[in-house]
């Protein structure tokens, strides 16, 4: 009987850990019911960004048409909705510091003059935003308005001069052609063209595996150091590594079952596409859930009390969304910053996710021994912390 001991007493941590969770049927509800929605409606709800705004000034000795209608091929071709064409930049000027407008493009007064003189001009597009990103998007269509307005200025000039030369017998090229040579054809080259919700979907998916591993065990071994039953352990006869493991074995129950029904939602409700091997993607989720969930145990053992382990779990919760490739790129970050990007879990497990979802294969499963290394070091942390806990106590 003596053999069975070590496995009873580590299978009663993982039941204990598993009944304290199913205990509280609202809090599994909303772990899996309340990042679904969210998902959804992040989906569902985003619209794509809306066409700029525009007001042209043109000045009236400029040559150019003073007739919103004559500028529609501008709208056509690029995201600039025009708004209104005015002769004077003042009151564009207001339009667009009160928000009626997002774009004021000036052009020229002597634009054609200098022109026909062989002299460049200046097209002035002014903006107002705050947002880097909205600024950058501002100043990508500035250019091509600028473009959109040369073609506009060459074809007039070439129409007067191919008119001429076709008097003379010379063969006309259209005026369009000589304005525009060449036109881009961009052809995306990936298998997949998803949805908004597509393309976040797997890295949603991988942030809730994370963060709900990194939370249940940074609280579940907060509440046994701070609730008292730390003492009843320590004199329990069983090891701090066995009561480690059968944390860990719960709460990968937990987080596996939650991410499977995510899943099964986010394929059949969302429609997010799933090109790879099912057996992959399930093997990228469980390395992330083992990281996940030892460095949750690693935190809890830095945390002085209950809310501190909340906090330091909201903490690694920011760090992923900001630094873990959700948003940004994280090689659009310096150094020091991607490395901090690549130490948590969920930056593996979101690149992971997204080309095993959406390509359908990786060629970065090298991945996937990084989260196992990470789990064994935050699992070594935690342990040594915590047989150090047991210790004191006596």
């Amino acid at each position: 009987m003596s053999v069975l001991k070590g496995p009873t007493r580590f299978l009663a941590v993982v039941g204990k850990e598993i009944i304290s969770v199913i205990r509280r049927p609202g809090a599994l509800v909303s772990m899996i019911a309340g990042p679904f929605i969210i998902m959804a409606v992040f989906g569902l709800g985003y619209v794509g960004r809306p066409q700029y705004r525009a007001i042209l000034v043109i000045p009236p000795d400029s040559g150019l048409p003073q007739s919103a209608a004559e500028y529609q091929e501008i709208s056509d071709d690029t995201p600039v909705e025009i708004v209104g064409v005015m002769a004077d930049p003042a009151p564009a000027r207001a339009a667009l510091a009160d928000r009626r407008a997002d774009l004021i493009v000036i052009a020229p007064s002597d634009g054609e003059a200098r022109f026909k003189a062989g002299q460049q001009s200046v097209l002035v597009v002014e903006y107002n935003t705050e947002d880097p990103v909205s600024a950058i998007y501002a100043d990508t269509v500035a250019a091509q308005l600028s473009a959109e307005a040369n073609k506009l200025l060459i074809e007039r000039a070439v129409r007067a001069g191919t008119d001429q030369a076709a008097q003379a017998g010379i063969p006309k090229i259209p005026a369009e052609v000589i304005a525009e040579p060449t036109k881009a054809e961009a052809h995306n080259l990936a298998p997949t063209r998803p949805s908004v919700i597509a393309f976040f979907g797997p890295a949603v998916l991988a942030l809730i595996v994370q963060h709900m591993a990194v939370t249940l065990s940074a609280l579940s071994m907060s509440r046994e150091r701070f609730g008292g039953i730390i003492e009843v352990l320590r004199v329990a006869p069983i090891a701090a590594s066995a009561i480690l493991a059968g944390k860990l074995v719960a709460l990968l129950v937990l987080v596996g079952g939650t991410a499977g029904i995510l899943l099964g939602l986010m394929l059949v409700l969302l429609h997010v596409p799933m090109l790879g091997d099912p057996a992959q993607v399930v093997l990228s989720l469980a390395a992330l859930a083992v990281a996940s969930v030892s460095l949750g145990l690693a935190l809890s053992v830095l945390a002085d009390s209950e809310r501190q382990a909340v906090q330091l779990a909201l903490l690694a919760l920011l760090a992923s969304v900001f630094f873990g490739g959700f948003v940004l790129d994280l090689n659009d970050f310096a150094l020091p910053v991607r490395i901090i990007g690549n130490a948590l879990p969920v930056t593996h497990g979101i690149q992971l996710a997204q080309d095993l979802f959406l390509r359908g294969e990786t060629n970065q499963f090298w991945r996937l021994g990084v989260l196992a290394a990470m789990g064994l070091v935050f699992f070594a942390i935690a342990w040594l912390a915590y047989r150090r806990t047991l210790r004191a106590t006596a």
